[in-house]
């Protein structure tokens, strides 16, 4: 498999909310830090074994999943589209995310219908689909085997991934699947510890472009390009 590069939304990372939330995935992928301790009372070893799958992407909300890219492009032409795309869009006010369990997985999510918000999603999708290399047998065979609608497995074989559009669902997510016996606790240790950012409303002022360079490393943010009228 080659590299992967995937179009996030992230908070800046002098932010408060990147650095609780790289704080409790035990790694930051803007500078590569790693994190030590207890957070909210979970010993940091416990919360590293719940938190694996979202250490290694980072934290983000996904716009454009991660895809390799398709013949014919390369990074700097991606980062010239995010340039160019990101100039064209303003920012969008999220209001404060509230910590939600999205089938089963601990998020940070919007409270909330936001129209501006689905169709910047969808413009994201449908605008750096050329930037996609086609899914592998395995890839699809692995996806479509989970459970997915009929409607999911048609945006899944159109896009490459099949939470978009009507299915899209704003989240940032801070944990794997949780079972019964641990998520109350980490449910309550995470309302804790963001409990702090969890009154600051947050824009959507930038895409993140992160990176995988190798199959099954973890993501790195390589850059961000800022909306139009974000400062």
């Amino acid at each position: 498999m080659t590299e992967r590069f995937a179009i996030y939304f992230a908070p800046a990372a002098t932010s408060n909310l990147w650095e609780r939330a790289a704080t409790w995935l035990g790694r930051d992928a803007a500078d590569g830090d790693l994190f030590d301790g207890p957070v909210a009372g979970i010993d940091r070893a416990r919360l590293l074994n719940l938190t694996q799958s979202a250490n290694r992407y980072g934290f983000h909300a996904t716009l454009k999943a991660p895809m390799a890219l398709a013949e014919g492009t390369d990074e700097a032409e991606l980062r010239a589209a995010l340039t160019a795309f990101a100039a064209r869009h303003r920012p969008i006010d999220l209001g404060k995310l509230k910590l939600a369990s999205l089938q089963g997985f601990l998020a940070l999510m919007v409270d909330g219908e936001n129209e501006a918000l689905q169709d910047f999603a969808a413009h994201v999708v449908e605008d750096f689909d050329p930037f996609r290399a086609p899914m592998t047998v395995k890839d699809r065979a692995a996806r479509a085997g989970k459970g997915l609608s009929e409607r999911q497995i048609e945006l899944l074989d159109a896009y490459g991934y099949p939470y978009v559009f009507e299915e899209f669902r704003f989240h940032m997510t801070l944990t794997d699947r949780l079972s019964e016996a641990d998520a109350a606790e980490v449910t309550a240790a995470a309302n804790t510890w963001f409990a702090p950012v969890l009154e600051e409303p947050v824009m959507l002022d930038r895409l993140s472009l992160f990176h995988e360079y190798e199959a099954g490393k973890p993501f790195r943010r390589a850059g961000d390009f800022k909306l139009g009228g974000a400062s």
